[in-house]
């Protein structure tokens, strides 16, 4: 399973919760998170192996246990290879053959088959949780796919679940065509109205406190139902109201300090990753309002060409910023991001 969600809709705490029902479930849990300057062996290699360690040390491991072990040592032994800086201690002797191509969609699905064998052979089955996936390249992402397809035709008991921007079903499409078959992809999207005022309200309820009607359909109008962001609303009014209920003049009043918090944690730490040239499409993409935008459109917003804007569109979507919802349109990643850029660069020069 894949989760696909824009920023701020949940799909991190969607994952900490399936980690939490799978390690009551009595699934060994792997959880990482997906960096643009961390590759996929070195980031998962470490947790394997203290995943292989802690069956090795369950009482009756066998020898599916000892030979994952060898084969993990043969894929180190390679991704070290590739990458130099790898400090991944295992001191036991690689199965040659086996993870040790420096193909990693060779090697992977080989690692994979052997660690999930040895979870098999103890009786236990693995989960795999990453956050961030579409951060990986192609050649990584292909990887990964190929590997689960692999445990998924050996019916072995290893299972992935993922979060990553709107762009991972396209991504992992592109990589292999049967992912679509071998992976669910769950959109998580914004609360309707309806919800977005129970999750506000039935935390207040329990304490004693209640939201006049009014407040709460203020609040779902300013957030459009987005998460996060009726967590800040929630938050400031709690913290704002002298009484119960909590009103609407308590909401407007609070709305000021949750957008210089949100401008300040959530929107600027990713408006300070751009360069000018990033942050004039951003703000061209703003100047045209919320919705999806034609590529030609926003060219025409900047008074450039169309096939100027590659390599900078590029950047964005390779830097989570934009994604493509339909062929030739771009979209922001991050809700309400177009009123952020407004506030950032007030007046907007081609």
């Amino acid at each position: 399973m894949l989760l696909t969600g824009l920023r701020g809709v949940g799909k991190t705490v969607l994952l900490n919760e399936i980690e939490r029902l799978a390690d009551a479930g009595g699934y060994r849990t792997i959880a990482v998170e997906a960096h643009e300057d961390k590759r996929l062996g070195p980031l998962l290699a470490p947790y394997l192996r203290r995943l292989l360690f802690d069956l090795d040390r369950a009482a009756g491991a066998g020898d599916k246990v000892k030979r994952g072990l060898a084969v993990l040592r043969s894929f180190i032994g390679s991704i070290k290879l590739s990458f130099g800086d790898v400090d991944i201690g295992l001191d036991i002797e690689p199965e040659k053959g086996a993870a040790d191509s420096g193909d990693l969609e060779i090697d992977l699905p080989n690692l994979f088959v052997a660690v999930a064998e040895a979870a098999a052979e103890r009786n236990s089955s693995v989960a795999l949780l990453i956050d961030e996936i579409q951060y990986f390249n192609h050649k990584e992402l292909g990887a990964l796919i190929m590997a689960m397809h692999k445990v998924q035709q050996r019916q072995l008991p290893m299972v992935l679940v993922g979060a990553g921007l709107p762009i991972l079903p396209g991504l992992a499409g592109e990589s292999k065509s049967y992912a679509e078959r071998l992976f669910s992809f769950p959109d998580i999207g914004a609360l309707s109205e309806a919800d977005a005022a129970k999750a506000l309200q039935d935390p207040a309820r329990d304490a004693g406190v209640s939201f006049e009607e009014d407040a709460l359909h203020e609040i779902f109008r300013l957030t459009k139902g987005y998460p996060y962001f009726l967590q800040e609303w929630g938050y400031q009014a709690w913290n704002m109201a002298p009484s119960s209920p909590i009103t609407l003049d308590i909401v407007n009043t609070a709305t000021a300090t949750v957008i210089r918090r949100l401008d300040a944690n959530f929107f600027r730490v990713r408006y300070e990753r751009l360069t000018p040239s990033e942050k004039n499409f951003l703000r061209a993409m703003a100047e045209l309002g919320p919705c999806d935008h034609r590529t030609g459109d926003i060219a025409e917003t900047l008074g450039v060409k169309v096939n100027s804007l590659g390599p900078v569109r590029a950047k964005l979507i390779k830097k989570g910023m934009i994604y493509s919802p339909a062929h030739g349109d771009m979209a922001f990643t991050v809700p309400l991001f177009d009123a952020f850029m407004v506030r950032a660069i007030p007046q907007f020069y081609r």
